[in-house]
């Protein structure tokens, strides 16, 4: 892979100017730090390594273990919080950290912060409508699954949770962990009991100072102490969090390998702001507002409209109007797209939030696609613009051999779009009508020349494959 230490103007350029086109729009974003200093985003980072299966095992394989390592700070942000083998897993390793502090007996005290936005029902009915969120009390841990405040308070860990919700919809959506303010874990996954198909990247380097100015503006106290660089107390723990799961085939969605780049590379910090949509409608359908002209939905409009060769795109669901439209203004300039999503997944959060279903959406998008490639063709050479590119949209589909494994994903809840193998976005935004309009995002953005990391997710998808369109098959819609 080609090493290099700058981000190419050709993509920052046009979305630089994106972004201040609708810069007034943008003042009251939360957060909006960035708004008048675009090329702040801009950084370098060092991926470490790159997971896939499902949310459990990516927690119990990266970032339990990781937080168990953890000297002096541990922010763990996600949107849902439910109970879970995944949140059993996160009490016992907390319980396992204390223990071992105190048997240590670290006087250096540990802050922890646990940021998310849905626990239920209730909890989104009555939240308070506020930027600074909802503080939890020591007594309410128990009933989020987490230790009680002797355990911790023996342990010298200081143990803040908070929640942040608004209504009717917008949720703060962003899932990352950082340890010590050293290292960062961006996966899809939420604390929850589903067993989807997910995707991680760990990263040291200076794009953890941009996660964490992110962080500090969205879930800070305004009372962070200062990020100690000596040394902390050496204790001593297993590092294998409880019931860790281990890839035991290469069958298996449980997979990861080393990020394939050597050295610092070029890396663009991309927050999707939350969004009370001004003309919110209970049927979505009915409004045809643009959608916010975030940092995030800013550069996938770019990666669209620069591609040269081929853009693939794994996501949940499609029901995002201008995600359509960009991939078919791609397609007529020759780019060949190709989609990964889940048939039937969150049915009634598509049709509350988008009025629309992603089956719905790639129909329609298929269809404009078929008039594309029927266009008549002027006879001219000099006239005659580029054959339309190539079409792949493939469902998910559960690996029957494997289907009682608890490791095997039901449905994909992975979200990554790698445009001409140089571009790469990783994060929690989907290609729906919710990230790109009401809920809180983030992405990282590498510039990765020749990147070849992909095998890691399409060895384990292109055996989880159901065909709904090809457009170089004979019968292309299925």
């Amino acid at each position: 892979m080609t090493e290099t230490t700058d981000f190419p103007q050709s993509f920052v350029r046009p979305w630089k100017e994106l972004l201040q086109s609708r810069r007034d729009e943008q003042q009251d974003d939360f957060p909006s730090y960035y708004v008048n200093n675009i090329d702040s985003l801009i950084t370098t980072s060092s991926p470490k390594t790159l997971y896939v299966g499902t949310g459990h095992s990516i927690y119990t394989r990266a970032l339990l273990p990781a937080i168990l390592s953890a000297k002096h700070s541990v922010q763990l942000i996600t949107c849902y919080w439910a109970a879970s083998p995944s949140l059993d897993a996160i009490r016992d390793t907390f319980e396992k950290l204390a223990t071992a502090r105190i048997e240590a007996n670290v006087k250096e005290p540990l802050r922890i912060t646990i940021g998310f936005s849905s626990f239920g029902l209730f909890q989104k009915l009555f939240h308070p409508a506020s930027r600074e969120g909802y503080i939890y009390e020591p007594s309410k841990w128990p009933k989020l699954g987490l230790p009680d405040q002797q355990l911790l308070q023996n342990a010298n860990i200081d143990l803040t949770v908070k929640s942040i919700f608004f209504t009717p919809l917008s949720v703060m959506h962003p899932k990352f962990v950082i340890v010590d303010g050293k290292r960062a874990w961006v996966p899809s996954c939420n604390v929850s009991w589903e067993r989807w198909f997910e995707g991680c990247v760990e990263v040291e380097g200076a794009i953890v100072d941009r996660l964490l100015a992110f962080y500090d503006r969205v879930w800070g106290h305004n009372d962070e102490p200062p990020r100690p660089s000596d040394p902390q107390e050496d204790v001593q723990i297993d590092q294998r969090a409880p019931n860790r799961l281990q890839a035991n085939s290469e069958v298996s969605a449980t997979q990861s390998i080393d990020f394939p780049a050597s050295g610092p590379v070029p890396t663009i910090f991309l927050p999707s702001p939350h969004h009370r949509n001004p003309r919110f409608s209970f049927f979505p359908f009915l409004s045809q507002t643009n959608p916010p002209m975030t940092p995030l939905n800013a550069a996938l409009l770019t990666l669209f409209n620069n591609a040269q060769r081929r853009i693939t795109i794994l996501t949940p669901n499609v029901t995002s109007w201008p995600v359509v439209e960009s991939l078919i203004d791609a397609l007529a300039r020759g780019v060949d797209v190709q989609i990964r999503t889940s048939r039937g997944m969150m049915l009634i959060e598509q049709l509350v939030t988008a009025g629309t279903t992603t089956s719905w959406c790639l129909r329609k998008f298929i269809q404009r696609y078929n008039a594309l490639v029927n266009q008549p063709r002027s006879s001219d050479p000099e006239a005659q613009s580029p054959a339309p590119g190539k079409l792949e949209i493939f469902y998910y589909k559960q690996l029957d051999t494997r289907r009682d494994q608890e490791d095997e994903p039901v449905v994909s809840h992975f979200k990554m779009t790698l445009v001409d193998d140089e571009y790469l976005v990783l994060g929690s935004g989907n290609m729906d009508r919710a990230s790109w309009w009401t809920s809180q995002e983030i992405g990282l953005l590498f510039y990765v020349p020749g990147f070849q990391g992909q095998h890691l997710w399409n060895d384990v998808l292109e055996k989880r494959t159901e065909v709904l369109f090809q457009s170089d098959h004979p019968k292309r819609l299925i």
